[in-house]
């Protein structure tokens, strides 16, 4: 019989496909035909039935799904730790926000991306879900360099330097996602902003345009005790409760934060089926306490994991959240309760694919899905000696460690260098931002 052709065989020590709770396969090779995963098999069953054009060996490395970063705001890596000194609400209000008004434009969102992409890149992201204006600027950066994304389109009545309010949010929002439904790495979903100022009315139109269009919903909540006051004061409900009074709790929300809950919150997002994508090293980094993640956890939430953006996080190495959420989880004192490590990495993997309506294209490595996946070096001082690649991966492991990166079956990271991303351009384009930025624009 003749051998099957594809475009690429994966020979790695060990393969974690993430399909079944501490399984990880070793002596196996992954194939690649079409951008997508043709099949996973033992090695010798691989070289009798394959004929790939090319082969890579990465025989002291683990092969796992890309991260998903389901929250990030990529654009805003120019402005990265200005001000870090002040408290994150004077340093928004005072800082970030007039520089924002001046400076925003599509030009700035492209070059920030760009820098976000390379980052991301570089931690074994290959999917990032973002909030922030010129959402098509977002999306065509992103197509450029073959990252797979999910743009979140602002929606909001307070005038931005990308649209004036609510009704230029949504006629913007509906040309980015004509331009990209048909994409194979972009999609879509709305992104209402400081939703307590958003009316009723509004929020409804967004329901149903993302109804209307299959599209995924995007919403920071419950962030602190001064935004469920706010809420309560104004509308006379806690945030979720508002929202599902208004039927936007449905599986195809991704609640962001999430910080401060009470069992019923946590009874009601659980009942409702969303998602909740937690941010605990921002949330740590903002003087925030770090969401409830055991309770989360206990409940059966569906849970993916974010940076949030470089301007309050610093960077957007999911890494460092995958080892927060079990260490943080035990804090609850529970045992029970605590976040294992492959929980931390499904959150971190098929959580994220989950929260941003891809589960079914990405997340884990399984026969038809993309092959979007990232290896990893555990030959390094930080994992000898190897006892359980699973478990030190999740605590001792880390960006250092990431080697290649795949999206769609494109090598986009290369034995730890860009492939087709131009740093030492983007490097000096952000050089240049931080000159004007850090001179006000004189």
């Amino acid at each position: 019989m003749a051998a099957v052709p594809a475009d690429l065989s994966i020979n790695a020590r060990w393969i974690l496909p993430m399909t079944t709770r501490g399984l990880i396969l070793e002596a196996h090779s992954l194939i690649v035909r079409d951008g997508r995963i043709a099949e996973i098999l033992p090695r010798a069953e691989a070289r009798m039935k394959y004929a790939p054009t090319m082969t890579v060996d990465r025989p002291a490395h683990l092969l796992m799904p890309g991260l998903v970063n389901a929250h990030t705001n990529a654009a805003m890596s120019l402005f990265r730790d200005i001000a870090a000194g002040l408290p994150l609400n004077g340093r928004l209000s005072e800082i970030i926000r007039p520089l924002e008004r001046r400076f925003v434009n599509r030009e700035f969102v492209h070059d920030g991306v760009l820098v976000s992409i390379a980052g991301m890149l570089k931690t074994g992201v290959t999917c990032f879900g973002d909030m922030y204006m010129f959402p098509g600027e977002t999306a065509r950066t992103a197509a450029l360099q073959g990252m797979r994304a999910v743009i979140g389109m602002p929606v909001s009545d307070i005038p931005s330097p990308w649209a004036k309010g609510c009704d230029e949010c949504l006629s913007r929002a509906l040309a980015v996602h004509d331009e990209y439904r048909d994409h194979p790495f972009i999609s879509t979903a709305f992104a209402p902003q400081a939703t307590l100022n958003l009316s009723d009315e509004a929020l409804t139109r967004v329901l149903t345009l993302a109804n209307e269009l299959d599209a995924g919903i995007f919403i920071r909540m419950h962030e602190s005790t001064a935004a469920v006051g706010e809420s309560l004061q104004r509308h006379g409900r806690r945030p979720l409760e508002r929202l599902e009074d208004l039927g936007l709790l449905t599986p195809a929300l991704n609640a962001i934060h999430m910080t401060h809950l009470n069992d019923e919150d946590i009874a009601r997002a659980l009942r409702t089926g969303i998602a909740v994508t937690l941010c605990p090293e921002s949330n740590l980094k903002s003087g925030s306490p770090p969401p409830p993640i055991a309770a989360l956890a206990s409940a059966g939430m569906r849970l993916g994991v974010g940076s949030d953006g470089p301007a309050t996080n610093g960077d957007q190495d999911l890494w460092s959240e995958i080892k927060l959420l079990t260490l943080l989880s035990r804090q609850s004192g529970d045992s029970a309760h605590v976040v294992a490590p492959w929980d931390a990495l499904a959150a971190a993997t098929r959580g994220g694919a989950s929260a941003l309506g891809l589960e079914a294209q990405i997340g884990t490595l399984e026969t038809g899905k993309w092959a979007d996946r990232c290896c990893m070096d555990l030959s390094g001082p930080s994992t000898q000696p190897l006892y359980d690649p699973l478990t030190q991966l999740v605590f001792s492991g880390g960006r250092e460690m990431v080697t290649d990166v795949w999206v769609g079956g494109r090598l986009l990271l290369a034995e730890s260098g860009l492939t087709r991303l131009d740093w030492p351009g983007v490097s000096a384009r952000a050089t240049a931002w931080a000159s004007r930025l850090g001179s006000g624009g004189q």
